[in-house]
């Protein structure tokens, strides 16, 4: 008598649904970000301030984040900045998502570890193809 390995029945579980966190402070961008990436199939945190930035993603701990660089209590370069400066998140990619469209921020911001750089509006299918090239190449 042989012993039944697989349940055909049951679609195999190969890969867990990857966590986008995403720091936004706009409500409507935040809320219409957030419901396109969990329409495409991530599990998403969202966040409209940085003060709970770090516990966050202690909690969440997300496979990417997605960053604005303008919120109300903290500035996005700096977070960018303490990312970079603990070693079990700098290998977390960031890719930021921001109404500053000075070619002086993107270089900032790719110099302090950003992956990548879009400025709004932003067109949602090239988002979701460098999220999922960031999550391919890169995951953790």
């Amino acid at each position: 008598m042989t012993t039944q390995l697989f349940n055909i029945d049951q679609p195999l579980q190969s890969q867990k649904v990857k966590r986008i966190l995403l720091v936004e402070d706009h409500y409507l961008n935040r809320l219409l970000l957030s419901d396109y990436l969990i329409y495409c199939g991530y599990d998403v945190e969202s966040l409209s301030e940085g003060s709970t930035f770090f516990s966050t993603i202690e909690k969440f701990q997300p496979d990417l984040m997605l960053l604005d660089l303008k919120l109300p209590d903290v500035d996005g370069y700096s977070l960018l900045k303490q990312v970079q400066e603990k070693p079990d998140l700098s290998k977390i990619p960031i890719i930021v998502v921001s109404a500053f469209a000075f070619k002086a921020d993107q270089e900032l911001a790719l110099s302090l570890g950003a992956r990548s750089y879009f400025v709004k509006p932003i067109k949602l299918k090239d988002l979701i193809l460098t999220i999922e090239e960031e999550l391919t190449c890169c995951h953790k």
